[in-house]
């Protein structure tokens, strides 16, 4: 009898014995055959995405490579934008050269001599300050801040560095910085660098300190405040006006731009000067160059002049 798991075919017909030399070495063959294949393919991918990457570059070459260095410089090798913080604190930085006698009298580029080093006098834990970054050319800026020093960050990011705007030729941009902590004296550096060419660099010298008597507000971007102001032609002195107005701290569109952004930083305590009889409004001096003040009004008797101002807040809706 038969069945499936009888045969009548003799086993080594059923099942030959494979060969030794394919069992040893026909595996090891197809690898090798395989892997010079493979690294045919990544040879040759390799010298495509090369060249892709390449072809790319030098067709997009106008995008990556910035402006011409010399396009960013004057005749002085001085890089075409200023920072400056906006109180009337400001020295050289380095020592290098002298404050001007006259302010309207420097040339038609920079409006400083050169880099700058300022004090900030704060009132506690959250204080703000205006940084006004000013471009001198006439092209448009891309330009990186970053503070290096720590306790201060740019208040719009929450952190040491931003990005800004693209500034146009001439024009102005001025950020908010915020302390974080309670310094008694600290430095800080403040950092405008070019977006694509990194080694162009302007630097701002900060020294912090702290007030005589700390505040519970302070003003920043946004706040409505009613104050007192004084203003001063800043080569003169001559007093130009003096009276009581209410501002929105920051960006506001009813004045001159220095005069809102000198609001921020005011400090007042909790009543926020709504209690009859008491004052806890602080005050605080800015200097603010035409471009900020009376720059871009032409006709304006006030076109060329630099202005200082004198705030005191007296109420504060925060």
């Amino acid at each position: 009898m038969s069945g499936s798991w009888i045969s009548d075919t003799p086993d080594e017909v059923e099942h030959p014995t494979v060969p030794l030399g394919i069992n040893e070495m026909a595996i090891p063959r197809a690898a090798i055959l395989l892997s010079l294949a493979t690294a045919a393919l990544l040879i040759i991918s390799t010298i495509v995405v090369g060249y892709s990457v390449y072809d790319f570059a030098k067709n997009n070459e106008d995008a990556f490579s910035v402006t011409d260095k010399d396009l960013l410089k004057d005749e002085n090798e001085r890089w075409y934008w200023e920072i400056d913080l906006l109180f009337d604190t400001c020295d050289s930085r380095l020592g290098e050269w002298n404050w001007p006698d006259v302010l309207a009298d420097q040339d038609d580029v920079f409006l400083y001599p050169g880099e700058l080093r300022c004090d900030w006098e704060h009132q506690g834990d959250g204080d703000r300050a205006s940084v006004v970054i000013y471009n001198r050319g006439d092209q448009t800026l891309d330009l990186v801040l970053e503070i290096a020093g720590g306790e201060v960050v740019f208040a719009s990011e929450g952190d040491s560095d931003m990005t800004l705007d693209p500034i146009e030729p001439n024009g102005t941009a001025i950020v908010e910085i915020e302390l974080e902590s309670e310094v008694t004296e600290h430095d800080i550096t403040i950092e405008a660098s070019h977006l694509r060419v990194p080694e162009a660099e302007v630097l701002l010298d900060v020294h912090i300190f702290e007030g005589t008597e700390a505040r519970e507000i302070h003003a920043s971007d946004g706040d409505s405040l009613a104050v007192h102001y004084k203003v001063w032609d800043a080569d003169t002195n001559e007093l130009l006006d003096e009276g009581d107005l209410v501002v929105t701290a920051g960006d506001d569109s009813n004045y001159i731009k220095g005069f809102g952004w000198s609001a921020i930083g005011l400090d007042i305590d909790e009543d926020r000067g709504l209690i009859p009889g008491i004052d806890t409004g602080t005050t605080h001096t800015t200097l603010l160059p035409p471009p900020i003040a009376y720059g871009n009004s032409d006709g304006h008797e006030l076109q060329e002049s630099w202005l200082r101002f004198e705030l005191k807040v007296d109420r504060a809706t925060i």
